[in-house]
């Protein structure tokens, strides 16, 4: 174990200490000469989805031991988006800054970033991207398929159907809790291609996964087995010297943003691919994203967007399966922690004809373009985000009047007011809920339909925000809106009964008030004052826009010092 000793000003002294006291854990003199694997361990009770990831640390330690090195796991906050409140984006920069101290600062010559919920898998990644030392995604996988009365459930875009349909009427609530007994069954994160399932799969195409793992159901056998394998690749990425910084390139990214669109994979993604990218210096416009959609088919029949779930993409071949009927779109020579570029490790896959409801062939794909479209006009000059194939056809060209909520807090006490001036065509508009507003910009953006539309039987309508929302969710839902309320964007601009027109097909969101009106607007808006303590302080300070990925400015490298 040689690495980062502790500064005691006397190097030999450094070591002679650490032996003694690492004594204590059984190892030999010739043990502290092999490859030193941590595993960077967020199991929490509260942390539903990473509640049984004990067994799959017992694997990779068998295979870092195989492979002839040493596994020492070390804990590192452990976030869930369940049980975290307000959400845990607030914390994913947080928890990116503790895995890259603790990879930095402890004797470790390579890491398994050990995660599943939605945050944590980009939180390791951008920390070990900026710690750059040979590093391997490994995730607890998706929860199994659930199961109501013949009808396969999944979390959680079932959870928000069913509760949907409860506040409509068409669900009694004895109905409601026998749905909820089976809508989380088994271990692991969602099943669904939410933001969970869409960073593991990313991870894959970035190169920094081994291919086919991010689908394995948490409980299946091959789990055990991929992190097993995972241990064994980490040393060989050790004597190989793979860091991040040799794998992650321009062509990684567009491989993984290509995949993204080809899965209808979540919106987080957009936010997070951005943030990862950022580590390295690598900038992601947001016109690169729409620009790969409109070139990507869509391939992948998953939920929300689609009708399977990950464990039926399990069966279909896995990400490897939608990035073989890729290739011809995808960066071939991109190095991945295989020790191969990935398109050598494509040339191995096959897929069952069995399967091509799931995984449907490139030249006959779902849709034509990807799952995610950015957006702009005066009402984000900076860009917005929506998940076209899981809205309502319907409603991608629409023109409303907008209704205003003004805060997360304004939006429960009065969505579901019996007085509310509310019709279907209308046009929800929830402001400062973003990354500065909220703060964190939690999952909101699916604004819920007021009550009394939902009996009326409407189930979509457009909503406007400068939040997120969960990657299991679904509807005409325009998101991530730049530059959010708090910092002056034009949406903190919008009044009720303003016309706002969305045009997804001309990639349009326009706030049809006149320049001169918006202009005196302006000039009585005033700044969001931050009186918060602590962490949160420090995120408003110093939190990018939802375009920039949302990291914190002074974790971005510094490029002045590049190429000196």
């Amino acid at each position: 174990m040689s690495k980062s000793y502790t500064s005691y000003g006397d190097r030999g002294f450094s070591q002679f200490l650490r032996r003694a006291f690492n004594r204590h854990l059984g190892y030999s003199e010739k043990d502290f000469d092999k490859p030193v694997i941590g595993i960077c361990n967020t199991y929490s009770e509260i942390n539903r989805c990473h509640s049984h990831l004990g067994p799959l640390i017992e694997a990779i330690k068998r295979g870092v031991i195989m492979a002839g090195g040493v596994p020492l796991e070390f804990p590192t906050i452990s976030l869930g988006e369940i049980n975290t409140s307000p959400t845990t984006m607030l914390y994913r920069n947080l928890a990116a800054m503790d895995t890259e101290e603790m990879i930095r600062a402890q004797p470790i010559d390579g890491v398994v970033l050990l995660g599943g919920c939605d945050k944590v898998t980009p939180a390791q990644l951008m920390g070990a991207v900026s710690a750059d030392i040979p590093a391997i995604m490994f995730t607890g996988g998706p929860m199994a398929n659930g199961e109501y009365e013949g009808r396969t459930l999944g979390a959680c875009s079932d959870c928000r159907y069913f509760w949907q349909e409860y506040r409509g009427g068409k669900v009694s609530e004895e109905e409601l809790v026998k749905i909820n007994t089976a809508l989380a069954p088994t271990a692991g994160h969602c099943m669904v291609m939410g933001s969970a399932s869409t960073m593991a799969v990313c991870s894959e195409a970035l190169g920094l996964m081994l291919p086919g793992a991010a689908a394995i159901p948490a409980t299946h056998n091959q789990r055990l087995a991929a992190a097993q394998e995972t241990g064994k690749q980490i040393v060989e990425a050790v004597r190989l010297e793979l860091k991040p910084s040799r794998i992650l390139t321009q062509g990684s990214f567009e491989n993984a943003i290509r995949l993204l669109m080809a899965v209808g994979g979540s919106s987080n993604a957009v936010i997070h691919l951005i943030a990862i990218a950022g580590r390295m210096g690598i900038e992601l416009p947001l016109s690169l994203f729409d620009e790969l959609s409109r070139t990507t088919p869509f391939l992948a029949n998953l939920r929300p967007a689609g009708k399977y779930q990950m464990e039926d993409l399990f069966r279909a071949g896995g990400a490897p399966a939608v990035l073989k009927e890729l290739s011809p779109l995808l960066h071939l020579n991109e190095m991945t922690i295989t020790g191969q570029p990935i398109g050598e490790w494509l040339k191995d896959i096959t897929i069952s004809e069995t399967y091509r409801d799931i995984v449907h062939p490139y030249d006959k794909p779902l849709h034509p373009e990807g799952g995610i479209a950015i957006l702009h006009g005066n009402l984000a000059p900076n860009g917005a985000v929506i998940k076209t194939k899981a809205a309502s056809k319907s409603l991608l060209s629409h023109r409303g009047k907008a209704i205003v909520f003004t805060s997360v807090e304004d939006l429960e006490t009065r969505v579901n007011d019996p007085e509310l001036d509310v019709r279907e065509d209308d046009i929800l508009v929830l402001q400062y809920a973003g990354p500065i507003g909220a703060p964190g910009m939690p999952e909101v953006g699916m604004l819920p339909i007021p009550d009394k539309l939902l009996k009326q039987g409407v189930r979509d309508m457009v909503r406007i925000s400068d939040a997120r929302m969960s990657g299991t969710a679904f509807g005409t839902v325009v998101l991530h809106v730049t530059p959010e309320a708090a910092v002056g964007g034009t949406i903190a601009l919008v009044r009720t009964g303003d016309e706002i027109e969305l045009d997804v097909e001309r990639r349009s969101l326009q706030l049809l008030v006149s320049e001169e009106e918006l202009a005196r607007r302006r000039s009585e808006w005033t700044p969001l004052k931050i009186t918060g303590r602590g962490y949160t302080r420090l995120y408003q300070e110093h939190v990018l826009q939802a375009d920039k990925g949302c990291d914190f400015d002074f974790l971005l490298p510094d490029r002045s010092k590049e190429h000196k």
